[in-house]
């Protein structure tokens, strides 16, 4: 009997898409992320809840002002920030999705279109996509009337919610080499500068739109964003429900031409990206240290002093502007001197007095000066074996800190007294803005020698673990102290209104620079010796960061 071998062509095994292999590594990094603590596990959980909930209170809002007459302008201004919000997040969170840096997959035989697709489609998966979902679905409720504009409606809301995704992977791709570098860095600690303004100008925006006509005052703005993708898309429901469908097609055909020009950037930055050397390339950095060695001083550094003075100011200027906490702290209390009388002017309610908030957050930067030096300061202590080059130190600091805040301070009054008045107050409230700037300068100095704390150079905290009841206290009983201390000044200044001598009230200028800059040196020479005799101390507490 003979048997016959029958041979069985097997097939071979389908490979999985790159899509769904982009999906499930998606879900594992949200997944083992969430394992790693249950800290984490419960802030993602809270986040999510809150999210939602303020997500679900918008939609409510926007679905109970469905049938006003300027409900229009106001979904198309929420869409434009919403995808403005989308622009801007890759910029100041580069490290919330490790998905977002495409330069992982440089080794990976991926071609763009396929890999842009698989992209896209895992960006859909998250808290940001869900929420953008949800205003998005408000917002077509609140305008649409009619079956027409339901439709229009759903695909106005799928074009939506791919620009918004799509912008924020161009723009992450675009701008990745920036996001990992120190200046990426340095621009996601700034976030939370932009999000306190941005929080100012919606606190400025709700007091307009609490009014009665609140929101017809959108009608200009909402005019002008009807035909900005992806707000033309929004639009578009609108002038479905109204019967204008040539505009509604010509606001479809806006977002969907927005979608495909955004797509062909993304993987042309793309394609530019995974095939071309990065700044780490040998010539790179022979062209970068030749630059370097071709330099001398420059700038400021050619308009300091010599001697320790001018080093130390040109190492406090330098710290200032690399450092990231450093320079966060510095721009916080710049933009938000600034925006203090700003804000209050526009209010209406201002007095020209806020100017005050100039002296006030510049001259707290004199806090804990040696807690911005971390464990380097060991360098600076060995410098330091008598009081005499404690007080240098410190003045050559003071003075830094003096050549950037007097110039603001006096821009903030000016600008103050322009913008609420009144200019016959100018002379007195700059006066005392000196003077209070020159007795924090005095505290701060003081309190850096006898409450220093660590600043952390990694993470958001500010202070070490276990260090922020000194940080409080350092802070908020300098600032009391300060205020103390400016006390003679403000009374002579009661005084003189009291008085009706108004007349006089010139001299509250020098006097306010006299009594700012004695006060400083009193401060300064005070606190010289306690550095010396707390440098050890002062060394380990600094360094727990």
């Amino acid at each position: 009997m003979s048997t016959e071998t029958v041979t069985v062509a097997r097939r071979p095994a389908t490979a999985p898409s790159v899509t769904s292999v982009f999906v499930g590594l998606k879900l594992t990094l949200l997944r083992n992320g969430l394992r790693q603590s249950t800290g984490r596990t419960l802030a993602y959980v809270a986040s999510v809840l809150v999210g939602l909930l303020f997500a679900a209170g918008v939609v409510l809002g926007l679905v109970a002002l469905r049938g006003n007459s300027h409900v229009g302008a106001l979904v198309v201004l929420l869409i434009g920030i919403l995808t403005l919000g989308w622009a801007v997040m890759p910029l100041f969170f580069p490290t919330g999705d490790e998905t977002l840096d495409p330069t992982r997959l440089v080794m990976l035989p991926l071609r763009p279109r396929p890999l842009i697709g698989a992209l896209l489609v895992a960006s859909l998966i998250g808290i940001g996509p869900v929420f953008t979902l949800a205003l998005v679905v408000g917002s077509v409720i609140a305008v649409a009337d009619g079956p027409v504009a339901a439709v229009t409606g759903v695909i106005a809301t799928v074009l939506v919610v791919l620009v918004c995704v799509t912008l924020a992977r161009a723009v992450a791709t675009a701008s990745v080499r920036l996001l990992t570098s120190r200046r990426g860095r340095d621009l996601a600690v700034l976030s939370g500068l932009f999000i306190a303004i941005g929080a100012q100008g919606v606190n400025i925006a709700a007091q307009r739109l609490g009014r009665p006509d609140g929101l017809s005052v959108l009608e200009p703005l909402g005019n002008v964003l009807r035909w900005v993708p992806p707000a033309s898309a929004m639009s578009a429901v609108e002038d479905a429900g109204n019967g204008s469908y040539g505009r509604a097609v010509a606001g479809l055909a806006l977002t969907a031409l927005a979608l495909a020009l955004l797509l062909w950037w993304w993987q042309r930055t793309l394609t530019t990206l995974m095939a071309s050397p990065d700044s780490s390339t040998l010539q790179a950095v022979e062209k970068d240290s030749t630059r370097r060695a071709g330099s001398g001083e420059r700038g400021v550094a050619r308009l300091l002093p010599g001697g320790r003075t001018g080093t130390v100011m040109l190492r406090t200027l330098r710290y200032a502007w690399r450092d990231p906490k450093s320079k966060m702290s510095w721009a916080t209390s710049l933009a938000v001197g600034l925006l203090v009388p700003f804000v209050s002017s526009v209010q209406g309610n201002g007095s020209l007095y806020t100017a005050f908030s100039a002296s006030a957050l510049l001259g707290m930067q004199m806090y804990n000066q040696f807690g911005q030096d971390t464990s380097a300061f060991w360098m600076v202590a060995s410098t330091i074996s008598t009081p005499r080059d404690a007080y240098q130190e410190l003045r050559a600091r003071a003075l830094t800190l003096a050549m950037v805040a007097v110039p603001y301070v006096t821009l903030v009054v000016v600008g103050t007294a322009a913008l609420i008045g009144p200019w016959s107050s100018f002379l007195e409230v700059y006066g005392l803005s000196l003077a209070l700037l020159g007795a924090l300068l005095a505290t701060g100095a003081l309190s850096s020698a006898l409450f220093p704390y660590s600043i952390p150079s990694e993470g958001n905290k500010n202070v070490a673990p276990g260090q922020g009841a000194i940080a409080w206290f350092s802070l908020f009983g300098g600032l009391l102290v300060g205020a103390v201390l400016s006390a003679p000044l403000l009374g002579l200044t009661i005084w003189l209104h009291v008085a009706g001598l108004h007349g006089l009230l010139w001299i509250l200028l020098p006097v306010g620079v006299v009594y700012g800059a004695g006060i400083a040196e009193l401060g300064l020479r005070v606190a010289a010796p306690r550095v010396v005799r707390r440098l050890p101390e002062i060394l380990t507490a600094v360094s727990k960061g």
